[in-house]
């Protein structure tokens, strides 16, 4: 029989508390006449346009990305729709030959059976094409325009001299 554990004895299985230390909060900027160099200031506005310059890479990435996945939907469909359209031709074709065969007076007017299923097809491939048409609509092009559009307006603040 086990013996039992003190509960405020530690034992193997207890590890040392991890103590992280806090991230340090962002400082409020300091006025030039509060005692900092041009080489602080320098430095200060350096730093704050690389995290800006970073934070629009991102955006743009999230943008292309999202633009490029409607339009994967969108050719994932049209090529569905090519398959739906390339089996309704096979089966159009066997139709085709089964009603010549039928209209010569060979035994037997399979053919329709045929005919019905590439319909049947057909069908689905106009759904499939209008669905893929209506995905390639929403997407205007794959650039980043907010990206853009939040570049430009960087670019006209920091032109701005005071």
């Amino acid at each position: 029989m086990a013996e039992p554990t003190d509960p405020t004895q530690p034992t193997a299985t207890d590890a040392p508390p991890v103590t992280e230390t806090p991230p340090v909060p962002p400082t409020a900027p300091v006025k030039p006449d509060q005692g900092r160099s041009v080489g602080e200031l320098v430095f200060d506005v350096s730093e704050r346009v690389s995290i800006l310059v970073r934070e629009e890479i991102e955006l743009a990435k999230a943008e292309i990305t999202e633009k490029l996945a409607t339009l994967g939907r969108g050719a994932g469909i049209a090529a569905a729709a090519g398959v739906f359209l390339l089996a309704a031709g096979i089966m159009l074709m066997f139709a085709v030959a089964w009603l010549i065969n039928d209209i010569l007076g060979i035994e037997g007017s399979v053919w329709v059976g045929f005919a019905i299923e590439a319909g049947v097809l057909i069908i689905l491939a106009a759904i499939a094409g209008l669905i893929a048409k209506s995905l390639f609509g929403k997407v205007e092009s794959p650039t980043p325009d907010m990206a853009i559009e939040e570049l430009k307006e960087t670019k006209e603040t920091l032109g701005k001299a005071p």
